[in-house]
Order: structure tokens, then C-alpha cells, then sequence
């Protein structure tokens, strides 16, 4: 089992930046990809970027350019960087290990970006 706690969410003005964390416990895989996701009120979930344990990254199109993802892998903690957010940013986010074992999930952290 893998335990994800995030933390760093919050509410900030549109233009603002946050930076969540990921901090992973328990059966720590050395090769996974870990990723974040959001889920807006009344929407599915959607993938807003992951990183492989070799350190190669993906974006949403959304958040090109704004939000980047990196890893300490010695912390076993994930980061999410988020600069110039918009309303739209608003959501849950939620942190995922995608391992040989399966997925887990965080239990998320509440992001408002306010206009």
C-alpha cells in the first residue's frame, strides 16, 4: 500500500501562484509515474501532469507554459508548481502513484482562484 498526502492548496487571485506537495509513505515503488489531477465541481477528473521516476514530464494543454511538475525522489515527494492561474485552475487536485501494484490516490487539496 502507498500512502499520498498533499498539502499546499488554497485560494489566490487570479495571476497568483501555488505550489502543492505530494508526500508519499508506505510500499514506495522505485519506478512509477506520479502524476496530478483535478476534478472541477460537475466535471471528471482530468490529468493536469505526471512524471516518470526517469524525470520525464507531460502536460495537460491547459497548463503548458504555467504549472510544473518535479520530483525528489530522495523525499519520495511530488511537486506541482503553479504560476498565472486562472479561475478555470479552480479544483480539487489530486496526487496519483501509478505503480506496478496499481493506482492510489491522495484524498486531494482544494485550489480557488478567485477573479
Amino acid at each position: 500500500q502507498v500512502q499520498l498526502v498533499e498539502s499546499g492548496g488554497g485560494l489566490v487571485q487570479a495571476g497568483g501562484s501555488l505550489r502543492l506537495s505530494c508526500a508519499a509513505s508506505g510500499s514506495i515503488f522505485s519506478i512509477n509515474t506520479m502524476g496530478w489531477y483535478r476534478q472541477a465541481p460537475g466535471k471528471q477528473r482530468e490529468l493536469v501532469a505526471i512524471i516518470t521516476s526517469g524525470g520525464s514530464t507531460n502536460y495537460a494543454d491547459s497548463v503548458k507554459g504555467r504549472f510544473t511538475i518535479s520530483r525528489d525522489s530522495a523525499k519520495n515527494t511530488v511537486y506541482l508548481q503553479m504560476n498565472s492561474l486562472k479561475p478555470e485552475d479552480t479544483a480539487v487536485y489530486y496526487c496519483n502513484d501509478h505503480n506496478q501494484a496499481g493506482d492510489y490516490w491522495g484524498q486531494g487539496t482544494q485550489v480557488t482562484v478567485s477573479s
